[in-house]
């Protein structure tokens, strides 16, 4: 079993890696990936949402089975009879199973499964290891590549209340560094964006961030960012590179 656990471990950490951060409005999905047709993150239900890294043909499996179950659940009860906390329970069943099994190998893949709420305080954040194992998180987290590291950065930043531009500010500077130390410049032709927005009018909240707007937000990170420092410094109006209005300038 130990043999099995360190061979799922280092497929996952070969993947590029997924952040999740809770936000004012609701749940933001950031991942580096180029692809605009294989998705790491993609829409469960409503209100849920599903992210992965490792094996794209195994935890695309898993997605269509929880899409399923969603809808049938759905449509056999209630919509709101569709949460995240149901969903990651199948998931564990289906990924413990795999993973004791000896007639198969165990899948190289790390999830997380979401549900915005009315509420920050009811959000649902839930990652499910190789193992089939949950683990509730609150605030952000992490999976694929250097997900400790990335982890401890945004555990130290990571705040309550954060505008969307903030967040996804944070998730990208977490996504940058790397082992070494050293960080790397993402654009957003690099990055996959989606967010669950509890402000959404409609009953489904699942969006993706694309082209113009994912840059405009990138832009307002770093005016937010700029901003703070000034702020920090004591005051923006000094005419520093770091105020607000060199940044958006870029």
């Amino acid at each position: 079993m130990a043999d099995r656990a360190e061979y799922a471990r280092k497929g996952i950490a070969r993947g590029r890696s997924v952040v999740v951060l809770q936000y004012a409005d609701g749940i933001v999905f950031v991942a580096e990936n180029p692809s605009r047709a294989l998705h790491k993150v993609s829409e469960i239900y409503d209100r849920i949402a599903f992210a992965a890294v490792g094996k794209y043909n195994e935890f695309e499996n898993l997605r269509i089975g929880g899409v399923r179950y969603a809808d049938l659940r759905g449509y056999t009860y209630a919509r709101t009879d569709v949460t995240a906390r149901g969903l990651a329970n199948v998931y564990a069943q289906t990924l413990g199973t795999i993973f004791s099994s000896v007639a198969e190998k165990p899948y190289e893949v790390e999830l997380i499964v979401a549900e915005v709420g009315e509420g920050p305080d009811d959000d649902q954040i839930y990652r499910l290891p190789h193992d089939g194992s949950i683990v509730d998180e609150h605030g952000s987290v992490a999976v694929g590549g250097n997900a400790d590291q990335i982890s401890s950065y945004l555990g130290q930043r990571h705040r309550d209340g954060m505008t969307l531009g903030e967040a996804l500010k944070l998730a990208v500077e977490s996504l940058s560094r790397d082992n070494n130390g050293s960080e790397r410049t993402l654009t957003a032709d690099q990055l996959e964006v989606a967010v669950l927005d509890r402000t959404r009018p409609r009953q489904r909240k699942f969006k993706r961030i694309l082209g113009r707007q994912l840059s405009r937000l990138l832009e307002e990170g770093d005016t937010s960012a700029a901003g703070t420092a000034a702020e920090e410094n004591g005051g923006g109006s000094s005419g520093s590179p770091d105020t607000p209005g060199d940044a958006s300038g870029k």
